[in-house]
């Protein structure tokens, strides 16, 4: 039985970590090849798997020593019918490597889990097509339709949640919560934005956020930015209203560069991580449902450590 898929602890006040950019990590600091950056081919043999054990472990070790919780989200970002297609996985092999993912994840947090530290496993969605670029855009009932088997494959597990990360255009959003909330599970929608703050599409975070909440009757648990530098998108949180209190998480990109420049970028651009951390104490006293902190592309441990001095010493 889900252990907090009726009361996610992040939703209470509670401060959560999350893990940096799983897939820069893996490609930049320890060489491993990820064809179409999907993390989740890791999940077929024991070499891959004992990778992310490693990954995850040491993350969840960081957030006991900061005494936070921390979001365990699965390596599935990419594990969809038509990115599994361009890999040659059947469908029915996608769900068993869904399902692996989340017990992978209940592995590491039945081992480390502590009341002050609790754990709460997520199993992570990303867009039908490309993350920065809207290229092929559905409708919502379209974006229901593909998202569906993924979102139902984690509700048959001990996934506590769904997060739905790099979301550039509106309908999709709307798409993958009206799939979520077909099976009665709990989802964070996260959008990436462009330099200006904008998502892709033009749309500000205050549309689509609030486009998504009118359209699901505001079915979200919570909603967070992804896969954008900090400077990116601090002055749209100037933009006044109650969908700011909608925002509890952020995972942003250690680098300031654009899409387009980390698209055709060779080396991992890591940033300062302890700017970072700065950058996260000034948003966390913009944003005061502010609660779950993590990183995306470029960040590791440096960052999140980072994080936590700033915001918790």
């Amino acid at each position: 039985m889900p252990k907090y898929r009726h009361r996610l602890p992040q939703t209470s006040g509670e401060l959560f970590v999350t893990d940096g950019g799983l897939e820069t990590t893996l490609i930049f600091h320890h060489g491993i090849t990820l064809p179409e950056f999907a993390a989740f081919v890791l999940m077929q043999d024991d070499t891959g798997v004992d990778t992310l054990q490693r990954y995850y472990r040491e993350y969840g070790t960081l957030a006991q020593r900061y005494g936070v919780g921390f979001l365990f989200d699965s390596p599935t970002w990419r594990a969809s019918r038509d990115w599994g297609q361009r890999l040659g996985f059947s469908e029915q092999a996608l769900a068993d490597l869904n399902r692996r993912s989340i017990e992978l994840l209940m592995g590491i947090r039945d081992s480390s889990e502590t009341h002050a530290t609790r754990g709460v496993i997520s199993g992570c969605i990303g867009p039908r097509a490309d993350g920065y670029v809207p290229s092929r855009r559905m409708s919502s009932e379209e974006a229901a339709e593909y998202h569906l088997p993924q979102v139902r494959t984690f509700s048959q597990t001990e996934a506590d949640m769904i997060s739905v990360l790099t979301l550039n255009y509106v309908e999709e959003a709307i798409g993958v919560t009206l799939a979520a909330r077909s099976v009665g599970m709990p989802v964070a929608i996260s959008f990436t934005v462009e330099t200006d703050g904008t998502l892709p599409t033009g749309d500000t975070l205050k549309e689509a956020i609030e486009r998504t909440d009118d359209a699901t009757a505001a079915f979200p648990a919570y909603y967070m930015i992804n896969c954008a530098h900090p400077t990116h998108f601090r002055q749209s949180l100037d933009l006044a209203g109650t969908w700011l209190s909608r925002v509890r998480g952020l995972r942003a990109n250690a680098s300031q560069k654009s899409h387009a420049e980390l698209n055709d970028a060779t080396e991992l651009d890591d940033g300062d991580p302890r700017s970072f951390g700065t950058d996260y104490r000034r948003l966390k006293a913009r944003l005061p449902q502010l609660s779950v902190l993590g990183g995306c592309c470029g960040t590791d441990k440096r960052h999140i450590e980072a994080i936590c001095k700033a915001v918790l010493e």
